[in-house]
């Protein structure tokens, strides 16, 4: 728990001394590709948050479906603000930035199975549930549907975070900008981003794309930093600039 609210401390502080960054263009242009990649990312991750959590509500009684959503919507926004406080500070440490990346190929494997068999329901099925004044088949009480939620949520705000932190690299405030873009949309658009990536499925393709090279970025960056400190070779190269280095482009 202290180790937490350090976390959260020091993210507070680290933003209150960045916020100036802001209003500086400079600023914008050097993480421009950093900010689309957690936008892209958040886009796709978000519609799975409004399944999940209205296909958990449409199983209560409907007097209590509301209540439900409300308490699990704010049980995802809570998990990704203690998971964000931590995960920064948790990639620095050599080692744990790989077993980050390959988390996220795991999740990446998910995202395929999911786009190539549409092996998830539509939001159009999830709102006519809701909407539905007959009791479900499998009705349950509103702490089990908050119990599936709640548990659901630890996979996929794990999932969220570790990625805009992947994303974000070394800067707090990236990631701070990425947390909140991510609560923004699950909480006031996921059910039309649902809808979004029913319609058109080359966003989800693009973000799964963007989480494998974050991926695959996180595996290469800490691969390097652990020969850099066993051997003294190869230190901090990210893969972007280890490809640019094999082709000439590198300075």
């Amino acid at each position: 728990m202290d180790s937490m609210l350090n976390g959260i401390h020091e993210l507070w502080t680290v933003l209150v001394t960045d916020i100036g960054y802001l209003i500086s263009p400079h600023w914008w242009r050097t993480h421009a590709v950093a900010l689309f990649n957690i936008l892209m990312i958040d886009l796709t991750l978000a519609g799975d948050n409004a399944i999940v959590v209205g296909m958990a509500a449409s199983r209560v009684e409907k007097s209590m479906r509301t209540k439900v959503i409300f308490w699990g919507i704010l049980g995802a926004v809570i998990l990704r603000i203690i998971f964000s406080s931590v995960a920064q500070q948790m990639l620095q440490v050599i080692g744990l930035t790989f077993a980050g990346g390959i988390l996220l190929l795991f999740v990446c494997w998910k995202m395929y199975k999911q786009i190539v068999e549409a092996d998830t329901h539509s939001m159009e099925e999830v709102e006519k549930s809701l909407a539905s004044n007959a009791p479900h088949p499998n009705q349950t009480t509103f702490w089990g549907a908050l119990w599936t939620i709640i548990l659901a949520d630890l996979s996929m705000s794990l999932d969220n975070v570790l990625a805009v932190a992947g994303a974000a690299g070394e800067s707090t405030l990236v990631l701070i900008i990425g947390l909140a873009i991510a609560i923004i949309l699950m909480a006031a658009a996921s059910t039309y981003i649902a809808k979004l990536l029913a319609r058109y499925p080359w966003i989800a393709w693009v973000g799964l794309a963007i989480i494998l090279y974050v991926a695959l970025d996180m595996i290469y960056r800490d691969s390097h930093r652990i020969a850099c400190v066993n051997y003294g070779i190869g230190c901090s190269e990210s893969i972007w600039q280890g490809i640019k280095h094999r082709l000439g482009f590198g300075g």
